[in-house]
């Protein structure tokens, strides 16, 4: 994100004398984090998430900024004239993509949700999980700025919502933006950056950090270059470095943001070396809150 995205004051209701779903609203969601947003149904999470996607306008108060934005739905429209491979490939496109480089980027997603075999299929055609596949895909094919996420892993199996968990650790660890809706309370705990619930049109944000304390830590010991520091992608990652000698650093991460630190040591230029990775046992105790990651 080029800046901080900022609701001010802002303020949504429908018709002239409609009652205001939101009002008062001040928010700032700054690059490189995860925001979750919680609230009963009805209480305007959706019309927030789609006035910070700006697929609706404030009827009070001002949005600010301008990253580019992805945006999945709590329903997706699947009855669209392409098949799956084929609608990426259009979208990817619009993104700016070459044709050759849209259809291939559209293929890796397609295989990463566990839905390459759907890849001819007419949209129209496909089940509601593998259809919710596509959504996602959709949205993460542009390596968007600012991510946001409407009940996005409801209709997915479990393999695809661990694989939409990782994706979203990646966009975070790239420096993007991901604000989320879920009804699991499960989702993600611990990882948020702020947690806000939505309630009589206002928005509270919840103390202490993340959603919950978040789950037991892997730890990761690595070797890098002499005076060389750890790659950004894999400092955004992680939730306590020590470095007990030079350019060899003792790392702890969440379970779910693993693979994303491995992939950052491991693609950097000079790549890392990994000594070992010790994963948490069953019967770690949950580590202390997150808060906000560097």
């Amino acid at each position: 994100m080029q800046r901080d995205l900022r609701l001010i004051g802002v303020g949504r209701r429908y018709g002239i004398r409609g009652p205001w779903v939101l009002r008062g609203v001040d928010l700032t969601i700054a690059p490189a984090t995860l925001t979750r947003m919680e609230g009963a149904n009805g209480t305007g999470k959706s019309t927030l998430l789609r006035l910070l996607a700006r697929l609706d306008t404030p009827t009070e108060g001002r949005v600010t900024g301008r990253p580019r934005t992805a945006y999945v739905p709590e329903r997706f429209p699947s009855a669209l004239p392409f098949t799956a491979l084929g609608y990426l490939t259009h979208l990817g496109t619009v993104h700016g993509l070459s044709r050759t480089t849209a259809r291939r980027t559209a293929g890796t997603w397609l295989e990463r949700f566990g839905a390459g075999a759907h890849a001819d299929t007419p949209m129209a055609r496909l089940s509601k999980g593998s259809s919710q596949k596509v959504a996602v895909a959709q949205a993460l094919l542009g390596e968007p700025e600012l991510l946001v996420l409407d009940e996005a892993w409801t209709g997915l199996d479990a393999a695809a919502r661990a694989e939409l968990e990782r994706a979203v650790a990646e966009r975070t660890a790239a420096g993007g933006a991901v604000v989320f809706v879920d009804h699991d309370p499960r989702r993600l705990a611990g990882a948020p950056d702020a947690t806000y619930t939505v309630r009589d049109g206002g928005l509270e944000r919840r103390t202490g950090g993340g959603s919950s304390p978040a789950g037991p830590l892997a730890q990761v010991t690595v070797q890098g270059p002499a005076g060389g520091a750890l790659p950004p992608d894999a400092t955004r990652t992680v939730t306590t470095a020590e470095e007990p000698t030079p350019g060899s650093y003792r790392l702890a991460v969440p379970a779910s943001h693993s693979d994303v630190l491995l992939r950052a040591l491991l693609t950097a230029r000079p790549p890392w070396h990994v000594v070992s990775v010790t994963p948490p046992s069953d019967d770690d105790p949950p580590s202390a809150d997150l808060g906000s990651r560097p």
